[in-house]
């Protein structure tokens, strides 16, 4: 059964969620860990998020260009695509890559729905799902990019109120209820007032309403702000997500993570949108030039060692899907289809298996364990080369992340164990190689094995009793 129009579908009793194609199944649900710091699947496996911000991806790209932006990602090892239904870039009024258009009379309550497969822009949608679901990724579906949609570009309405805001998304929810998706409202737009809130929260009422609950929900936030501002108590609001923002530094930015890991009650954070690789440095990028792999590197360890569950990469080529003839937003370097074989992206992997290959549930963050040296500001450092440290609260492993090539020194008695096995964890690449086995005794220096700006490096610490696997090792102990 086709639904044409939302209201139809609140009136139909039993209704069950459209059949996606390509073979997709009833979605697998997650859900939040019972000490409320991670994700984990129905049966208590960790699930690590590494996102990829694909805003455009229902708009731009067509079936096969979806699938080859796809095949790349789940190659590298990301696990969730964050992508925009109403997109950002006049996505009401410009078709899709299919010539499809989203609603009828830009109506939230009237999705433009057709008979038949294919014809349609949800049709569309639904293809990209379920080849996305098909390679093991989940969706990190955006409902719609913000309230003032498209403000920001001058061209569009506001088209929500709490009422249609409900309709809209029971439909959208019940459209996806059995997709591996993951709920993410808001979309850079600031809360300005508390009509704003009403919206989001009808939104996620009717998103609740329509999946039967079935779906995990977050909230994207403007540049330098956080969910949790607006919408920490609410029962709706299954984790926390930042917008750490486009800066190259931690002060300020990517300390906010550790202060929404510490608030009460407990929740999942994550950063949905730290800086983007080769974009524009402060947006000026004749004076600052554009971002680097390390300059996306850095956000990835900080995020991740101040408590986030998992980490999102994003391109300033690919979260826009420019290529030549498109109008480019704020000076990407690139074609998508180049820029996504560009090496952050490849790297952002190296620090899922990483922590992958140790207790992964009883991760804690610490940076006291980083001995303070005679100039604060070189250990642990400030600004784009500050170290972070994360450990297991068991005592089984401790990591440091230093950004940069400094000796330094740590505290041995956050191990557990009387001897200690230490790693060197490269970035960069993956690979890992070992130091020594230390008496677990007072504190010790070390030097990183490369000076350098760039070079970055994570130092592993192991109970060596463990025997843990070398960091990053595929099949390591959850």
């Amino acid at each position: 059964m086709i639904i044409r129009h939302p209201t139809d579908a609140l009136r139909v009793a039993g209704l069950v969620a459209l059949v996606l194609p390509l073979g997709v199944s009833a979605g697998e649900q997650l859900k939040v860990s019972a000490n409320r710091r991670f994700l984990v699947h129905e049966d208590g496996r960790p699930f690590f998020y590494l996102g990829d911000t694909a805003w455009e991806l229902f708009h731009r790209l067509n079936h096969e260009e979806a699938g080859r932006y796809l095949e790349n990602r789940a190659r590298l090892g990301f696990t969730v695509i964050q992508a925009v239904a109403l997109a950002e870039l006049d996505g009401l009024a410009t078709p899709n890559a299919n010539g499809h258009r989203p609603l009828i009379d830009l109506d939230p309550t009237h999705p433009d729905v057709k008979d038949g497969p294919s014809n349609d822009y949800w049709d569309d949608v639904d293809e990209t799902v379920g080849r996305a679901n098909q390679l093991g990724l989940w969706i990190g579906l955006l409902p719609t990019w913000g309230d003032k949609w498209n403000q920001k570009w001058g061209v569009g309405p506001e088209i929500f109120t709490p009422d249609n805001a409900a309709v809209y998304g029971e439909w959208l929810g019940r459209r996806y209820r059995d997709a591996n998706v993951i709920w993410i409202l808001g979309g850079d737009r600031p809360i300005e007032n508390d009509a704003h809130k009403a919206i989001i929260r009808a939104m996620a009422e009717g998103l609740g309403r329509g999946d039967e609950g079935r779906h995990l929900m977050t909230f994207h936030p403007t540049g330098g702000r956080g969910s949790a501002e607006w919408f920490h108590a609410d029962d709706w609001l299954d984790f926390n997500m930042r917008q750490n923002g486009h800066g190259t530094d931690f002060t300020d930015r990517y300390d906010q993570t550790r202060a929404d890991y510490d608030r009460a009650p407990a929740k999942p954070v994550l950063d949905g949108e730290p800086i983007y690789e080769d974009h524009p440095v402060a947006f000026n990028p004749k004076k600052f030039g554009h971002s680097t792999a390390a300059d996306v590197r850095r956000p990835l360890y900080w995020d991740l060692f101040s408590g986030a569950f998992g980490h999102t990469y994003g391109h300033h080529s690919v979260w826009q899907m420019w290529e030549p003839g498109r109008d480019p937003v704020n000076f990407p370097l690139m074609p998508w289809y180049e820029a996504i074989d560009q090496p952050g992206a490849a790297q952002m992997q190296h620090a899922r298996h990483l922590l992958e290959s140790r207790p992964f549930l009883t991760r804690i963050p610490d940076d006291s364990m980083i001995v303070t040296g005679n100039v604060p500001t070189a250990v642990p450092g400030a600004g784009r080369y500050r170290f972070v440290a994360t450990r297991d609260s068991e005592g089984s492993y401790a990591m440091v992340y230093a950004p940069v090539g400094r000796r330094f020194s740590v505290r041995m008695d956050v191990i557990q164990g009387a001897k200690v096995r230490a790693w060197w964890f490269n970035p960069r690449d993956g690979s890992a190689n070992v130091i020594g086995e230390f008496n677990n005794q007072g504190t010790r220096e070390f030097t990183p094995p490369t000076p350098g700006e760039n070079l970055d490096w994570v130092l592993a610490l192991d109970d060596a009793a463990a025997g843990f696997p070398a960091p990053g090792g595929q099949g390591g102990p959850l």
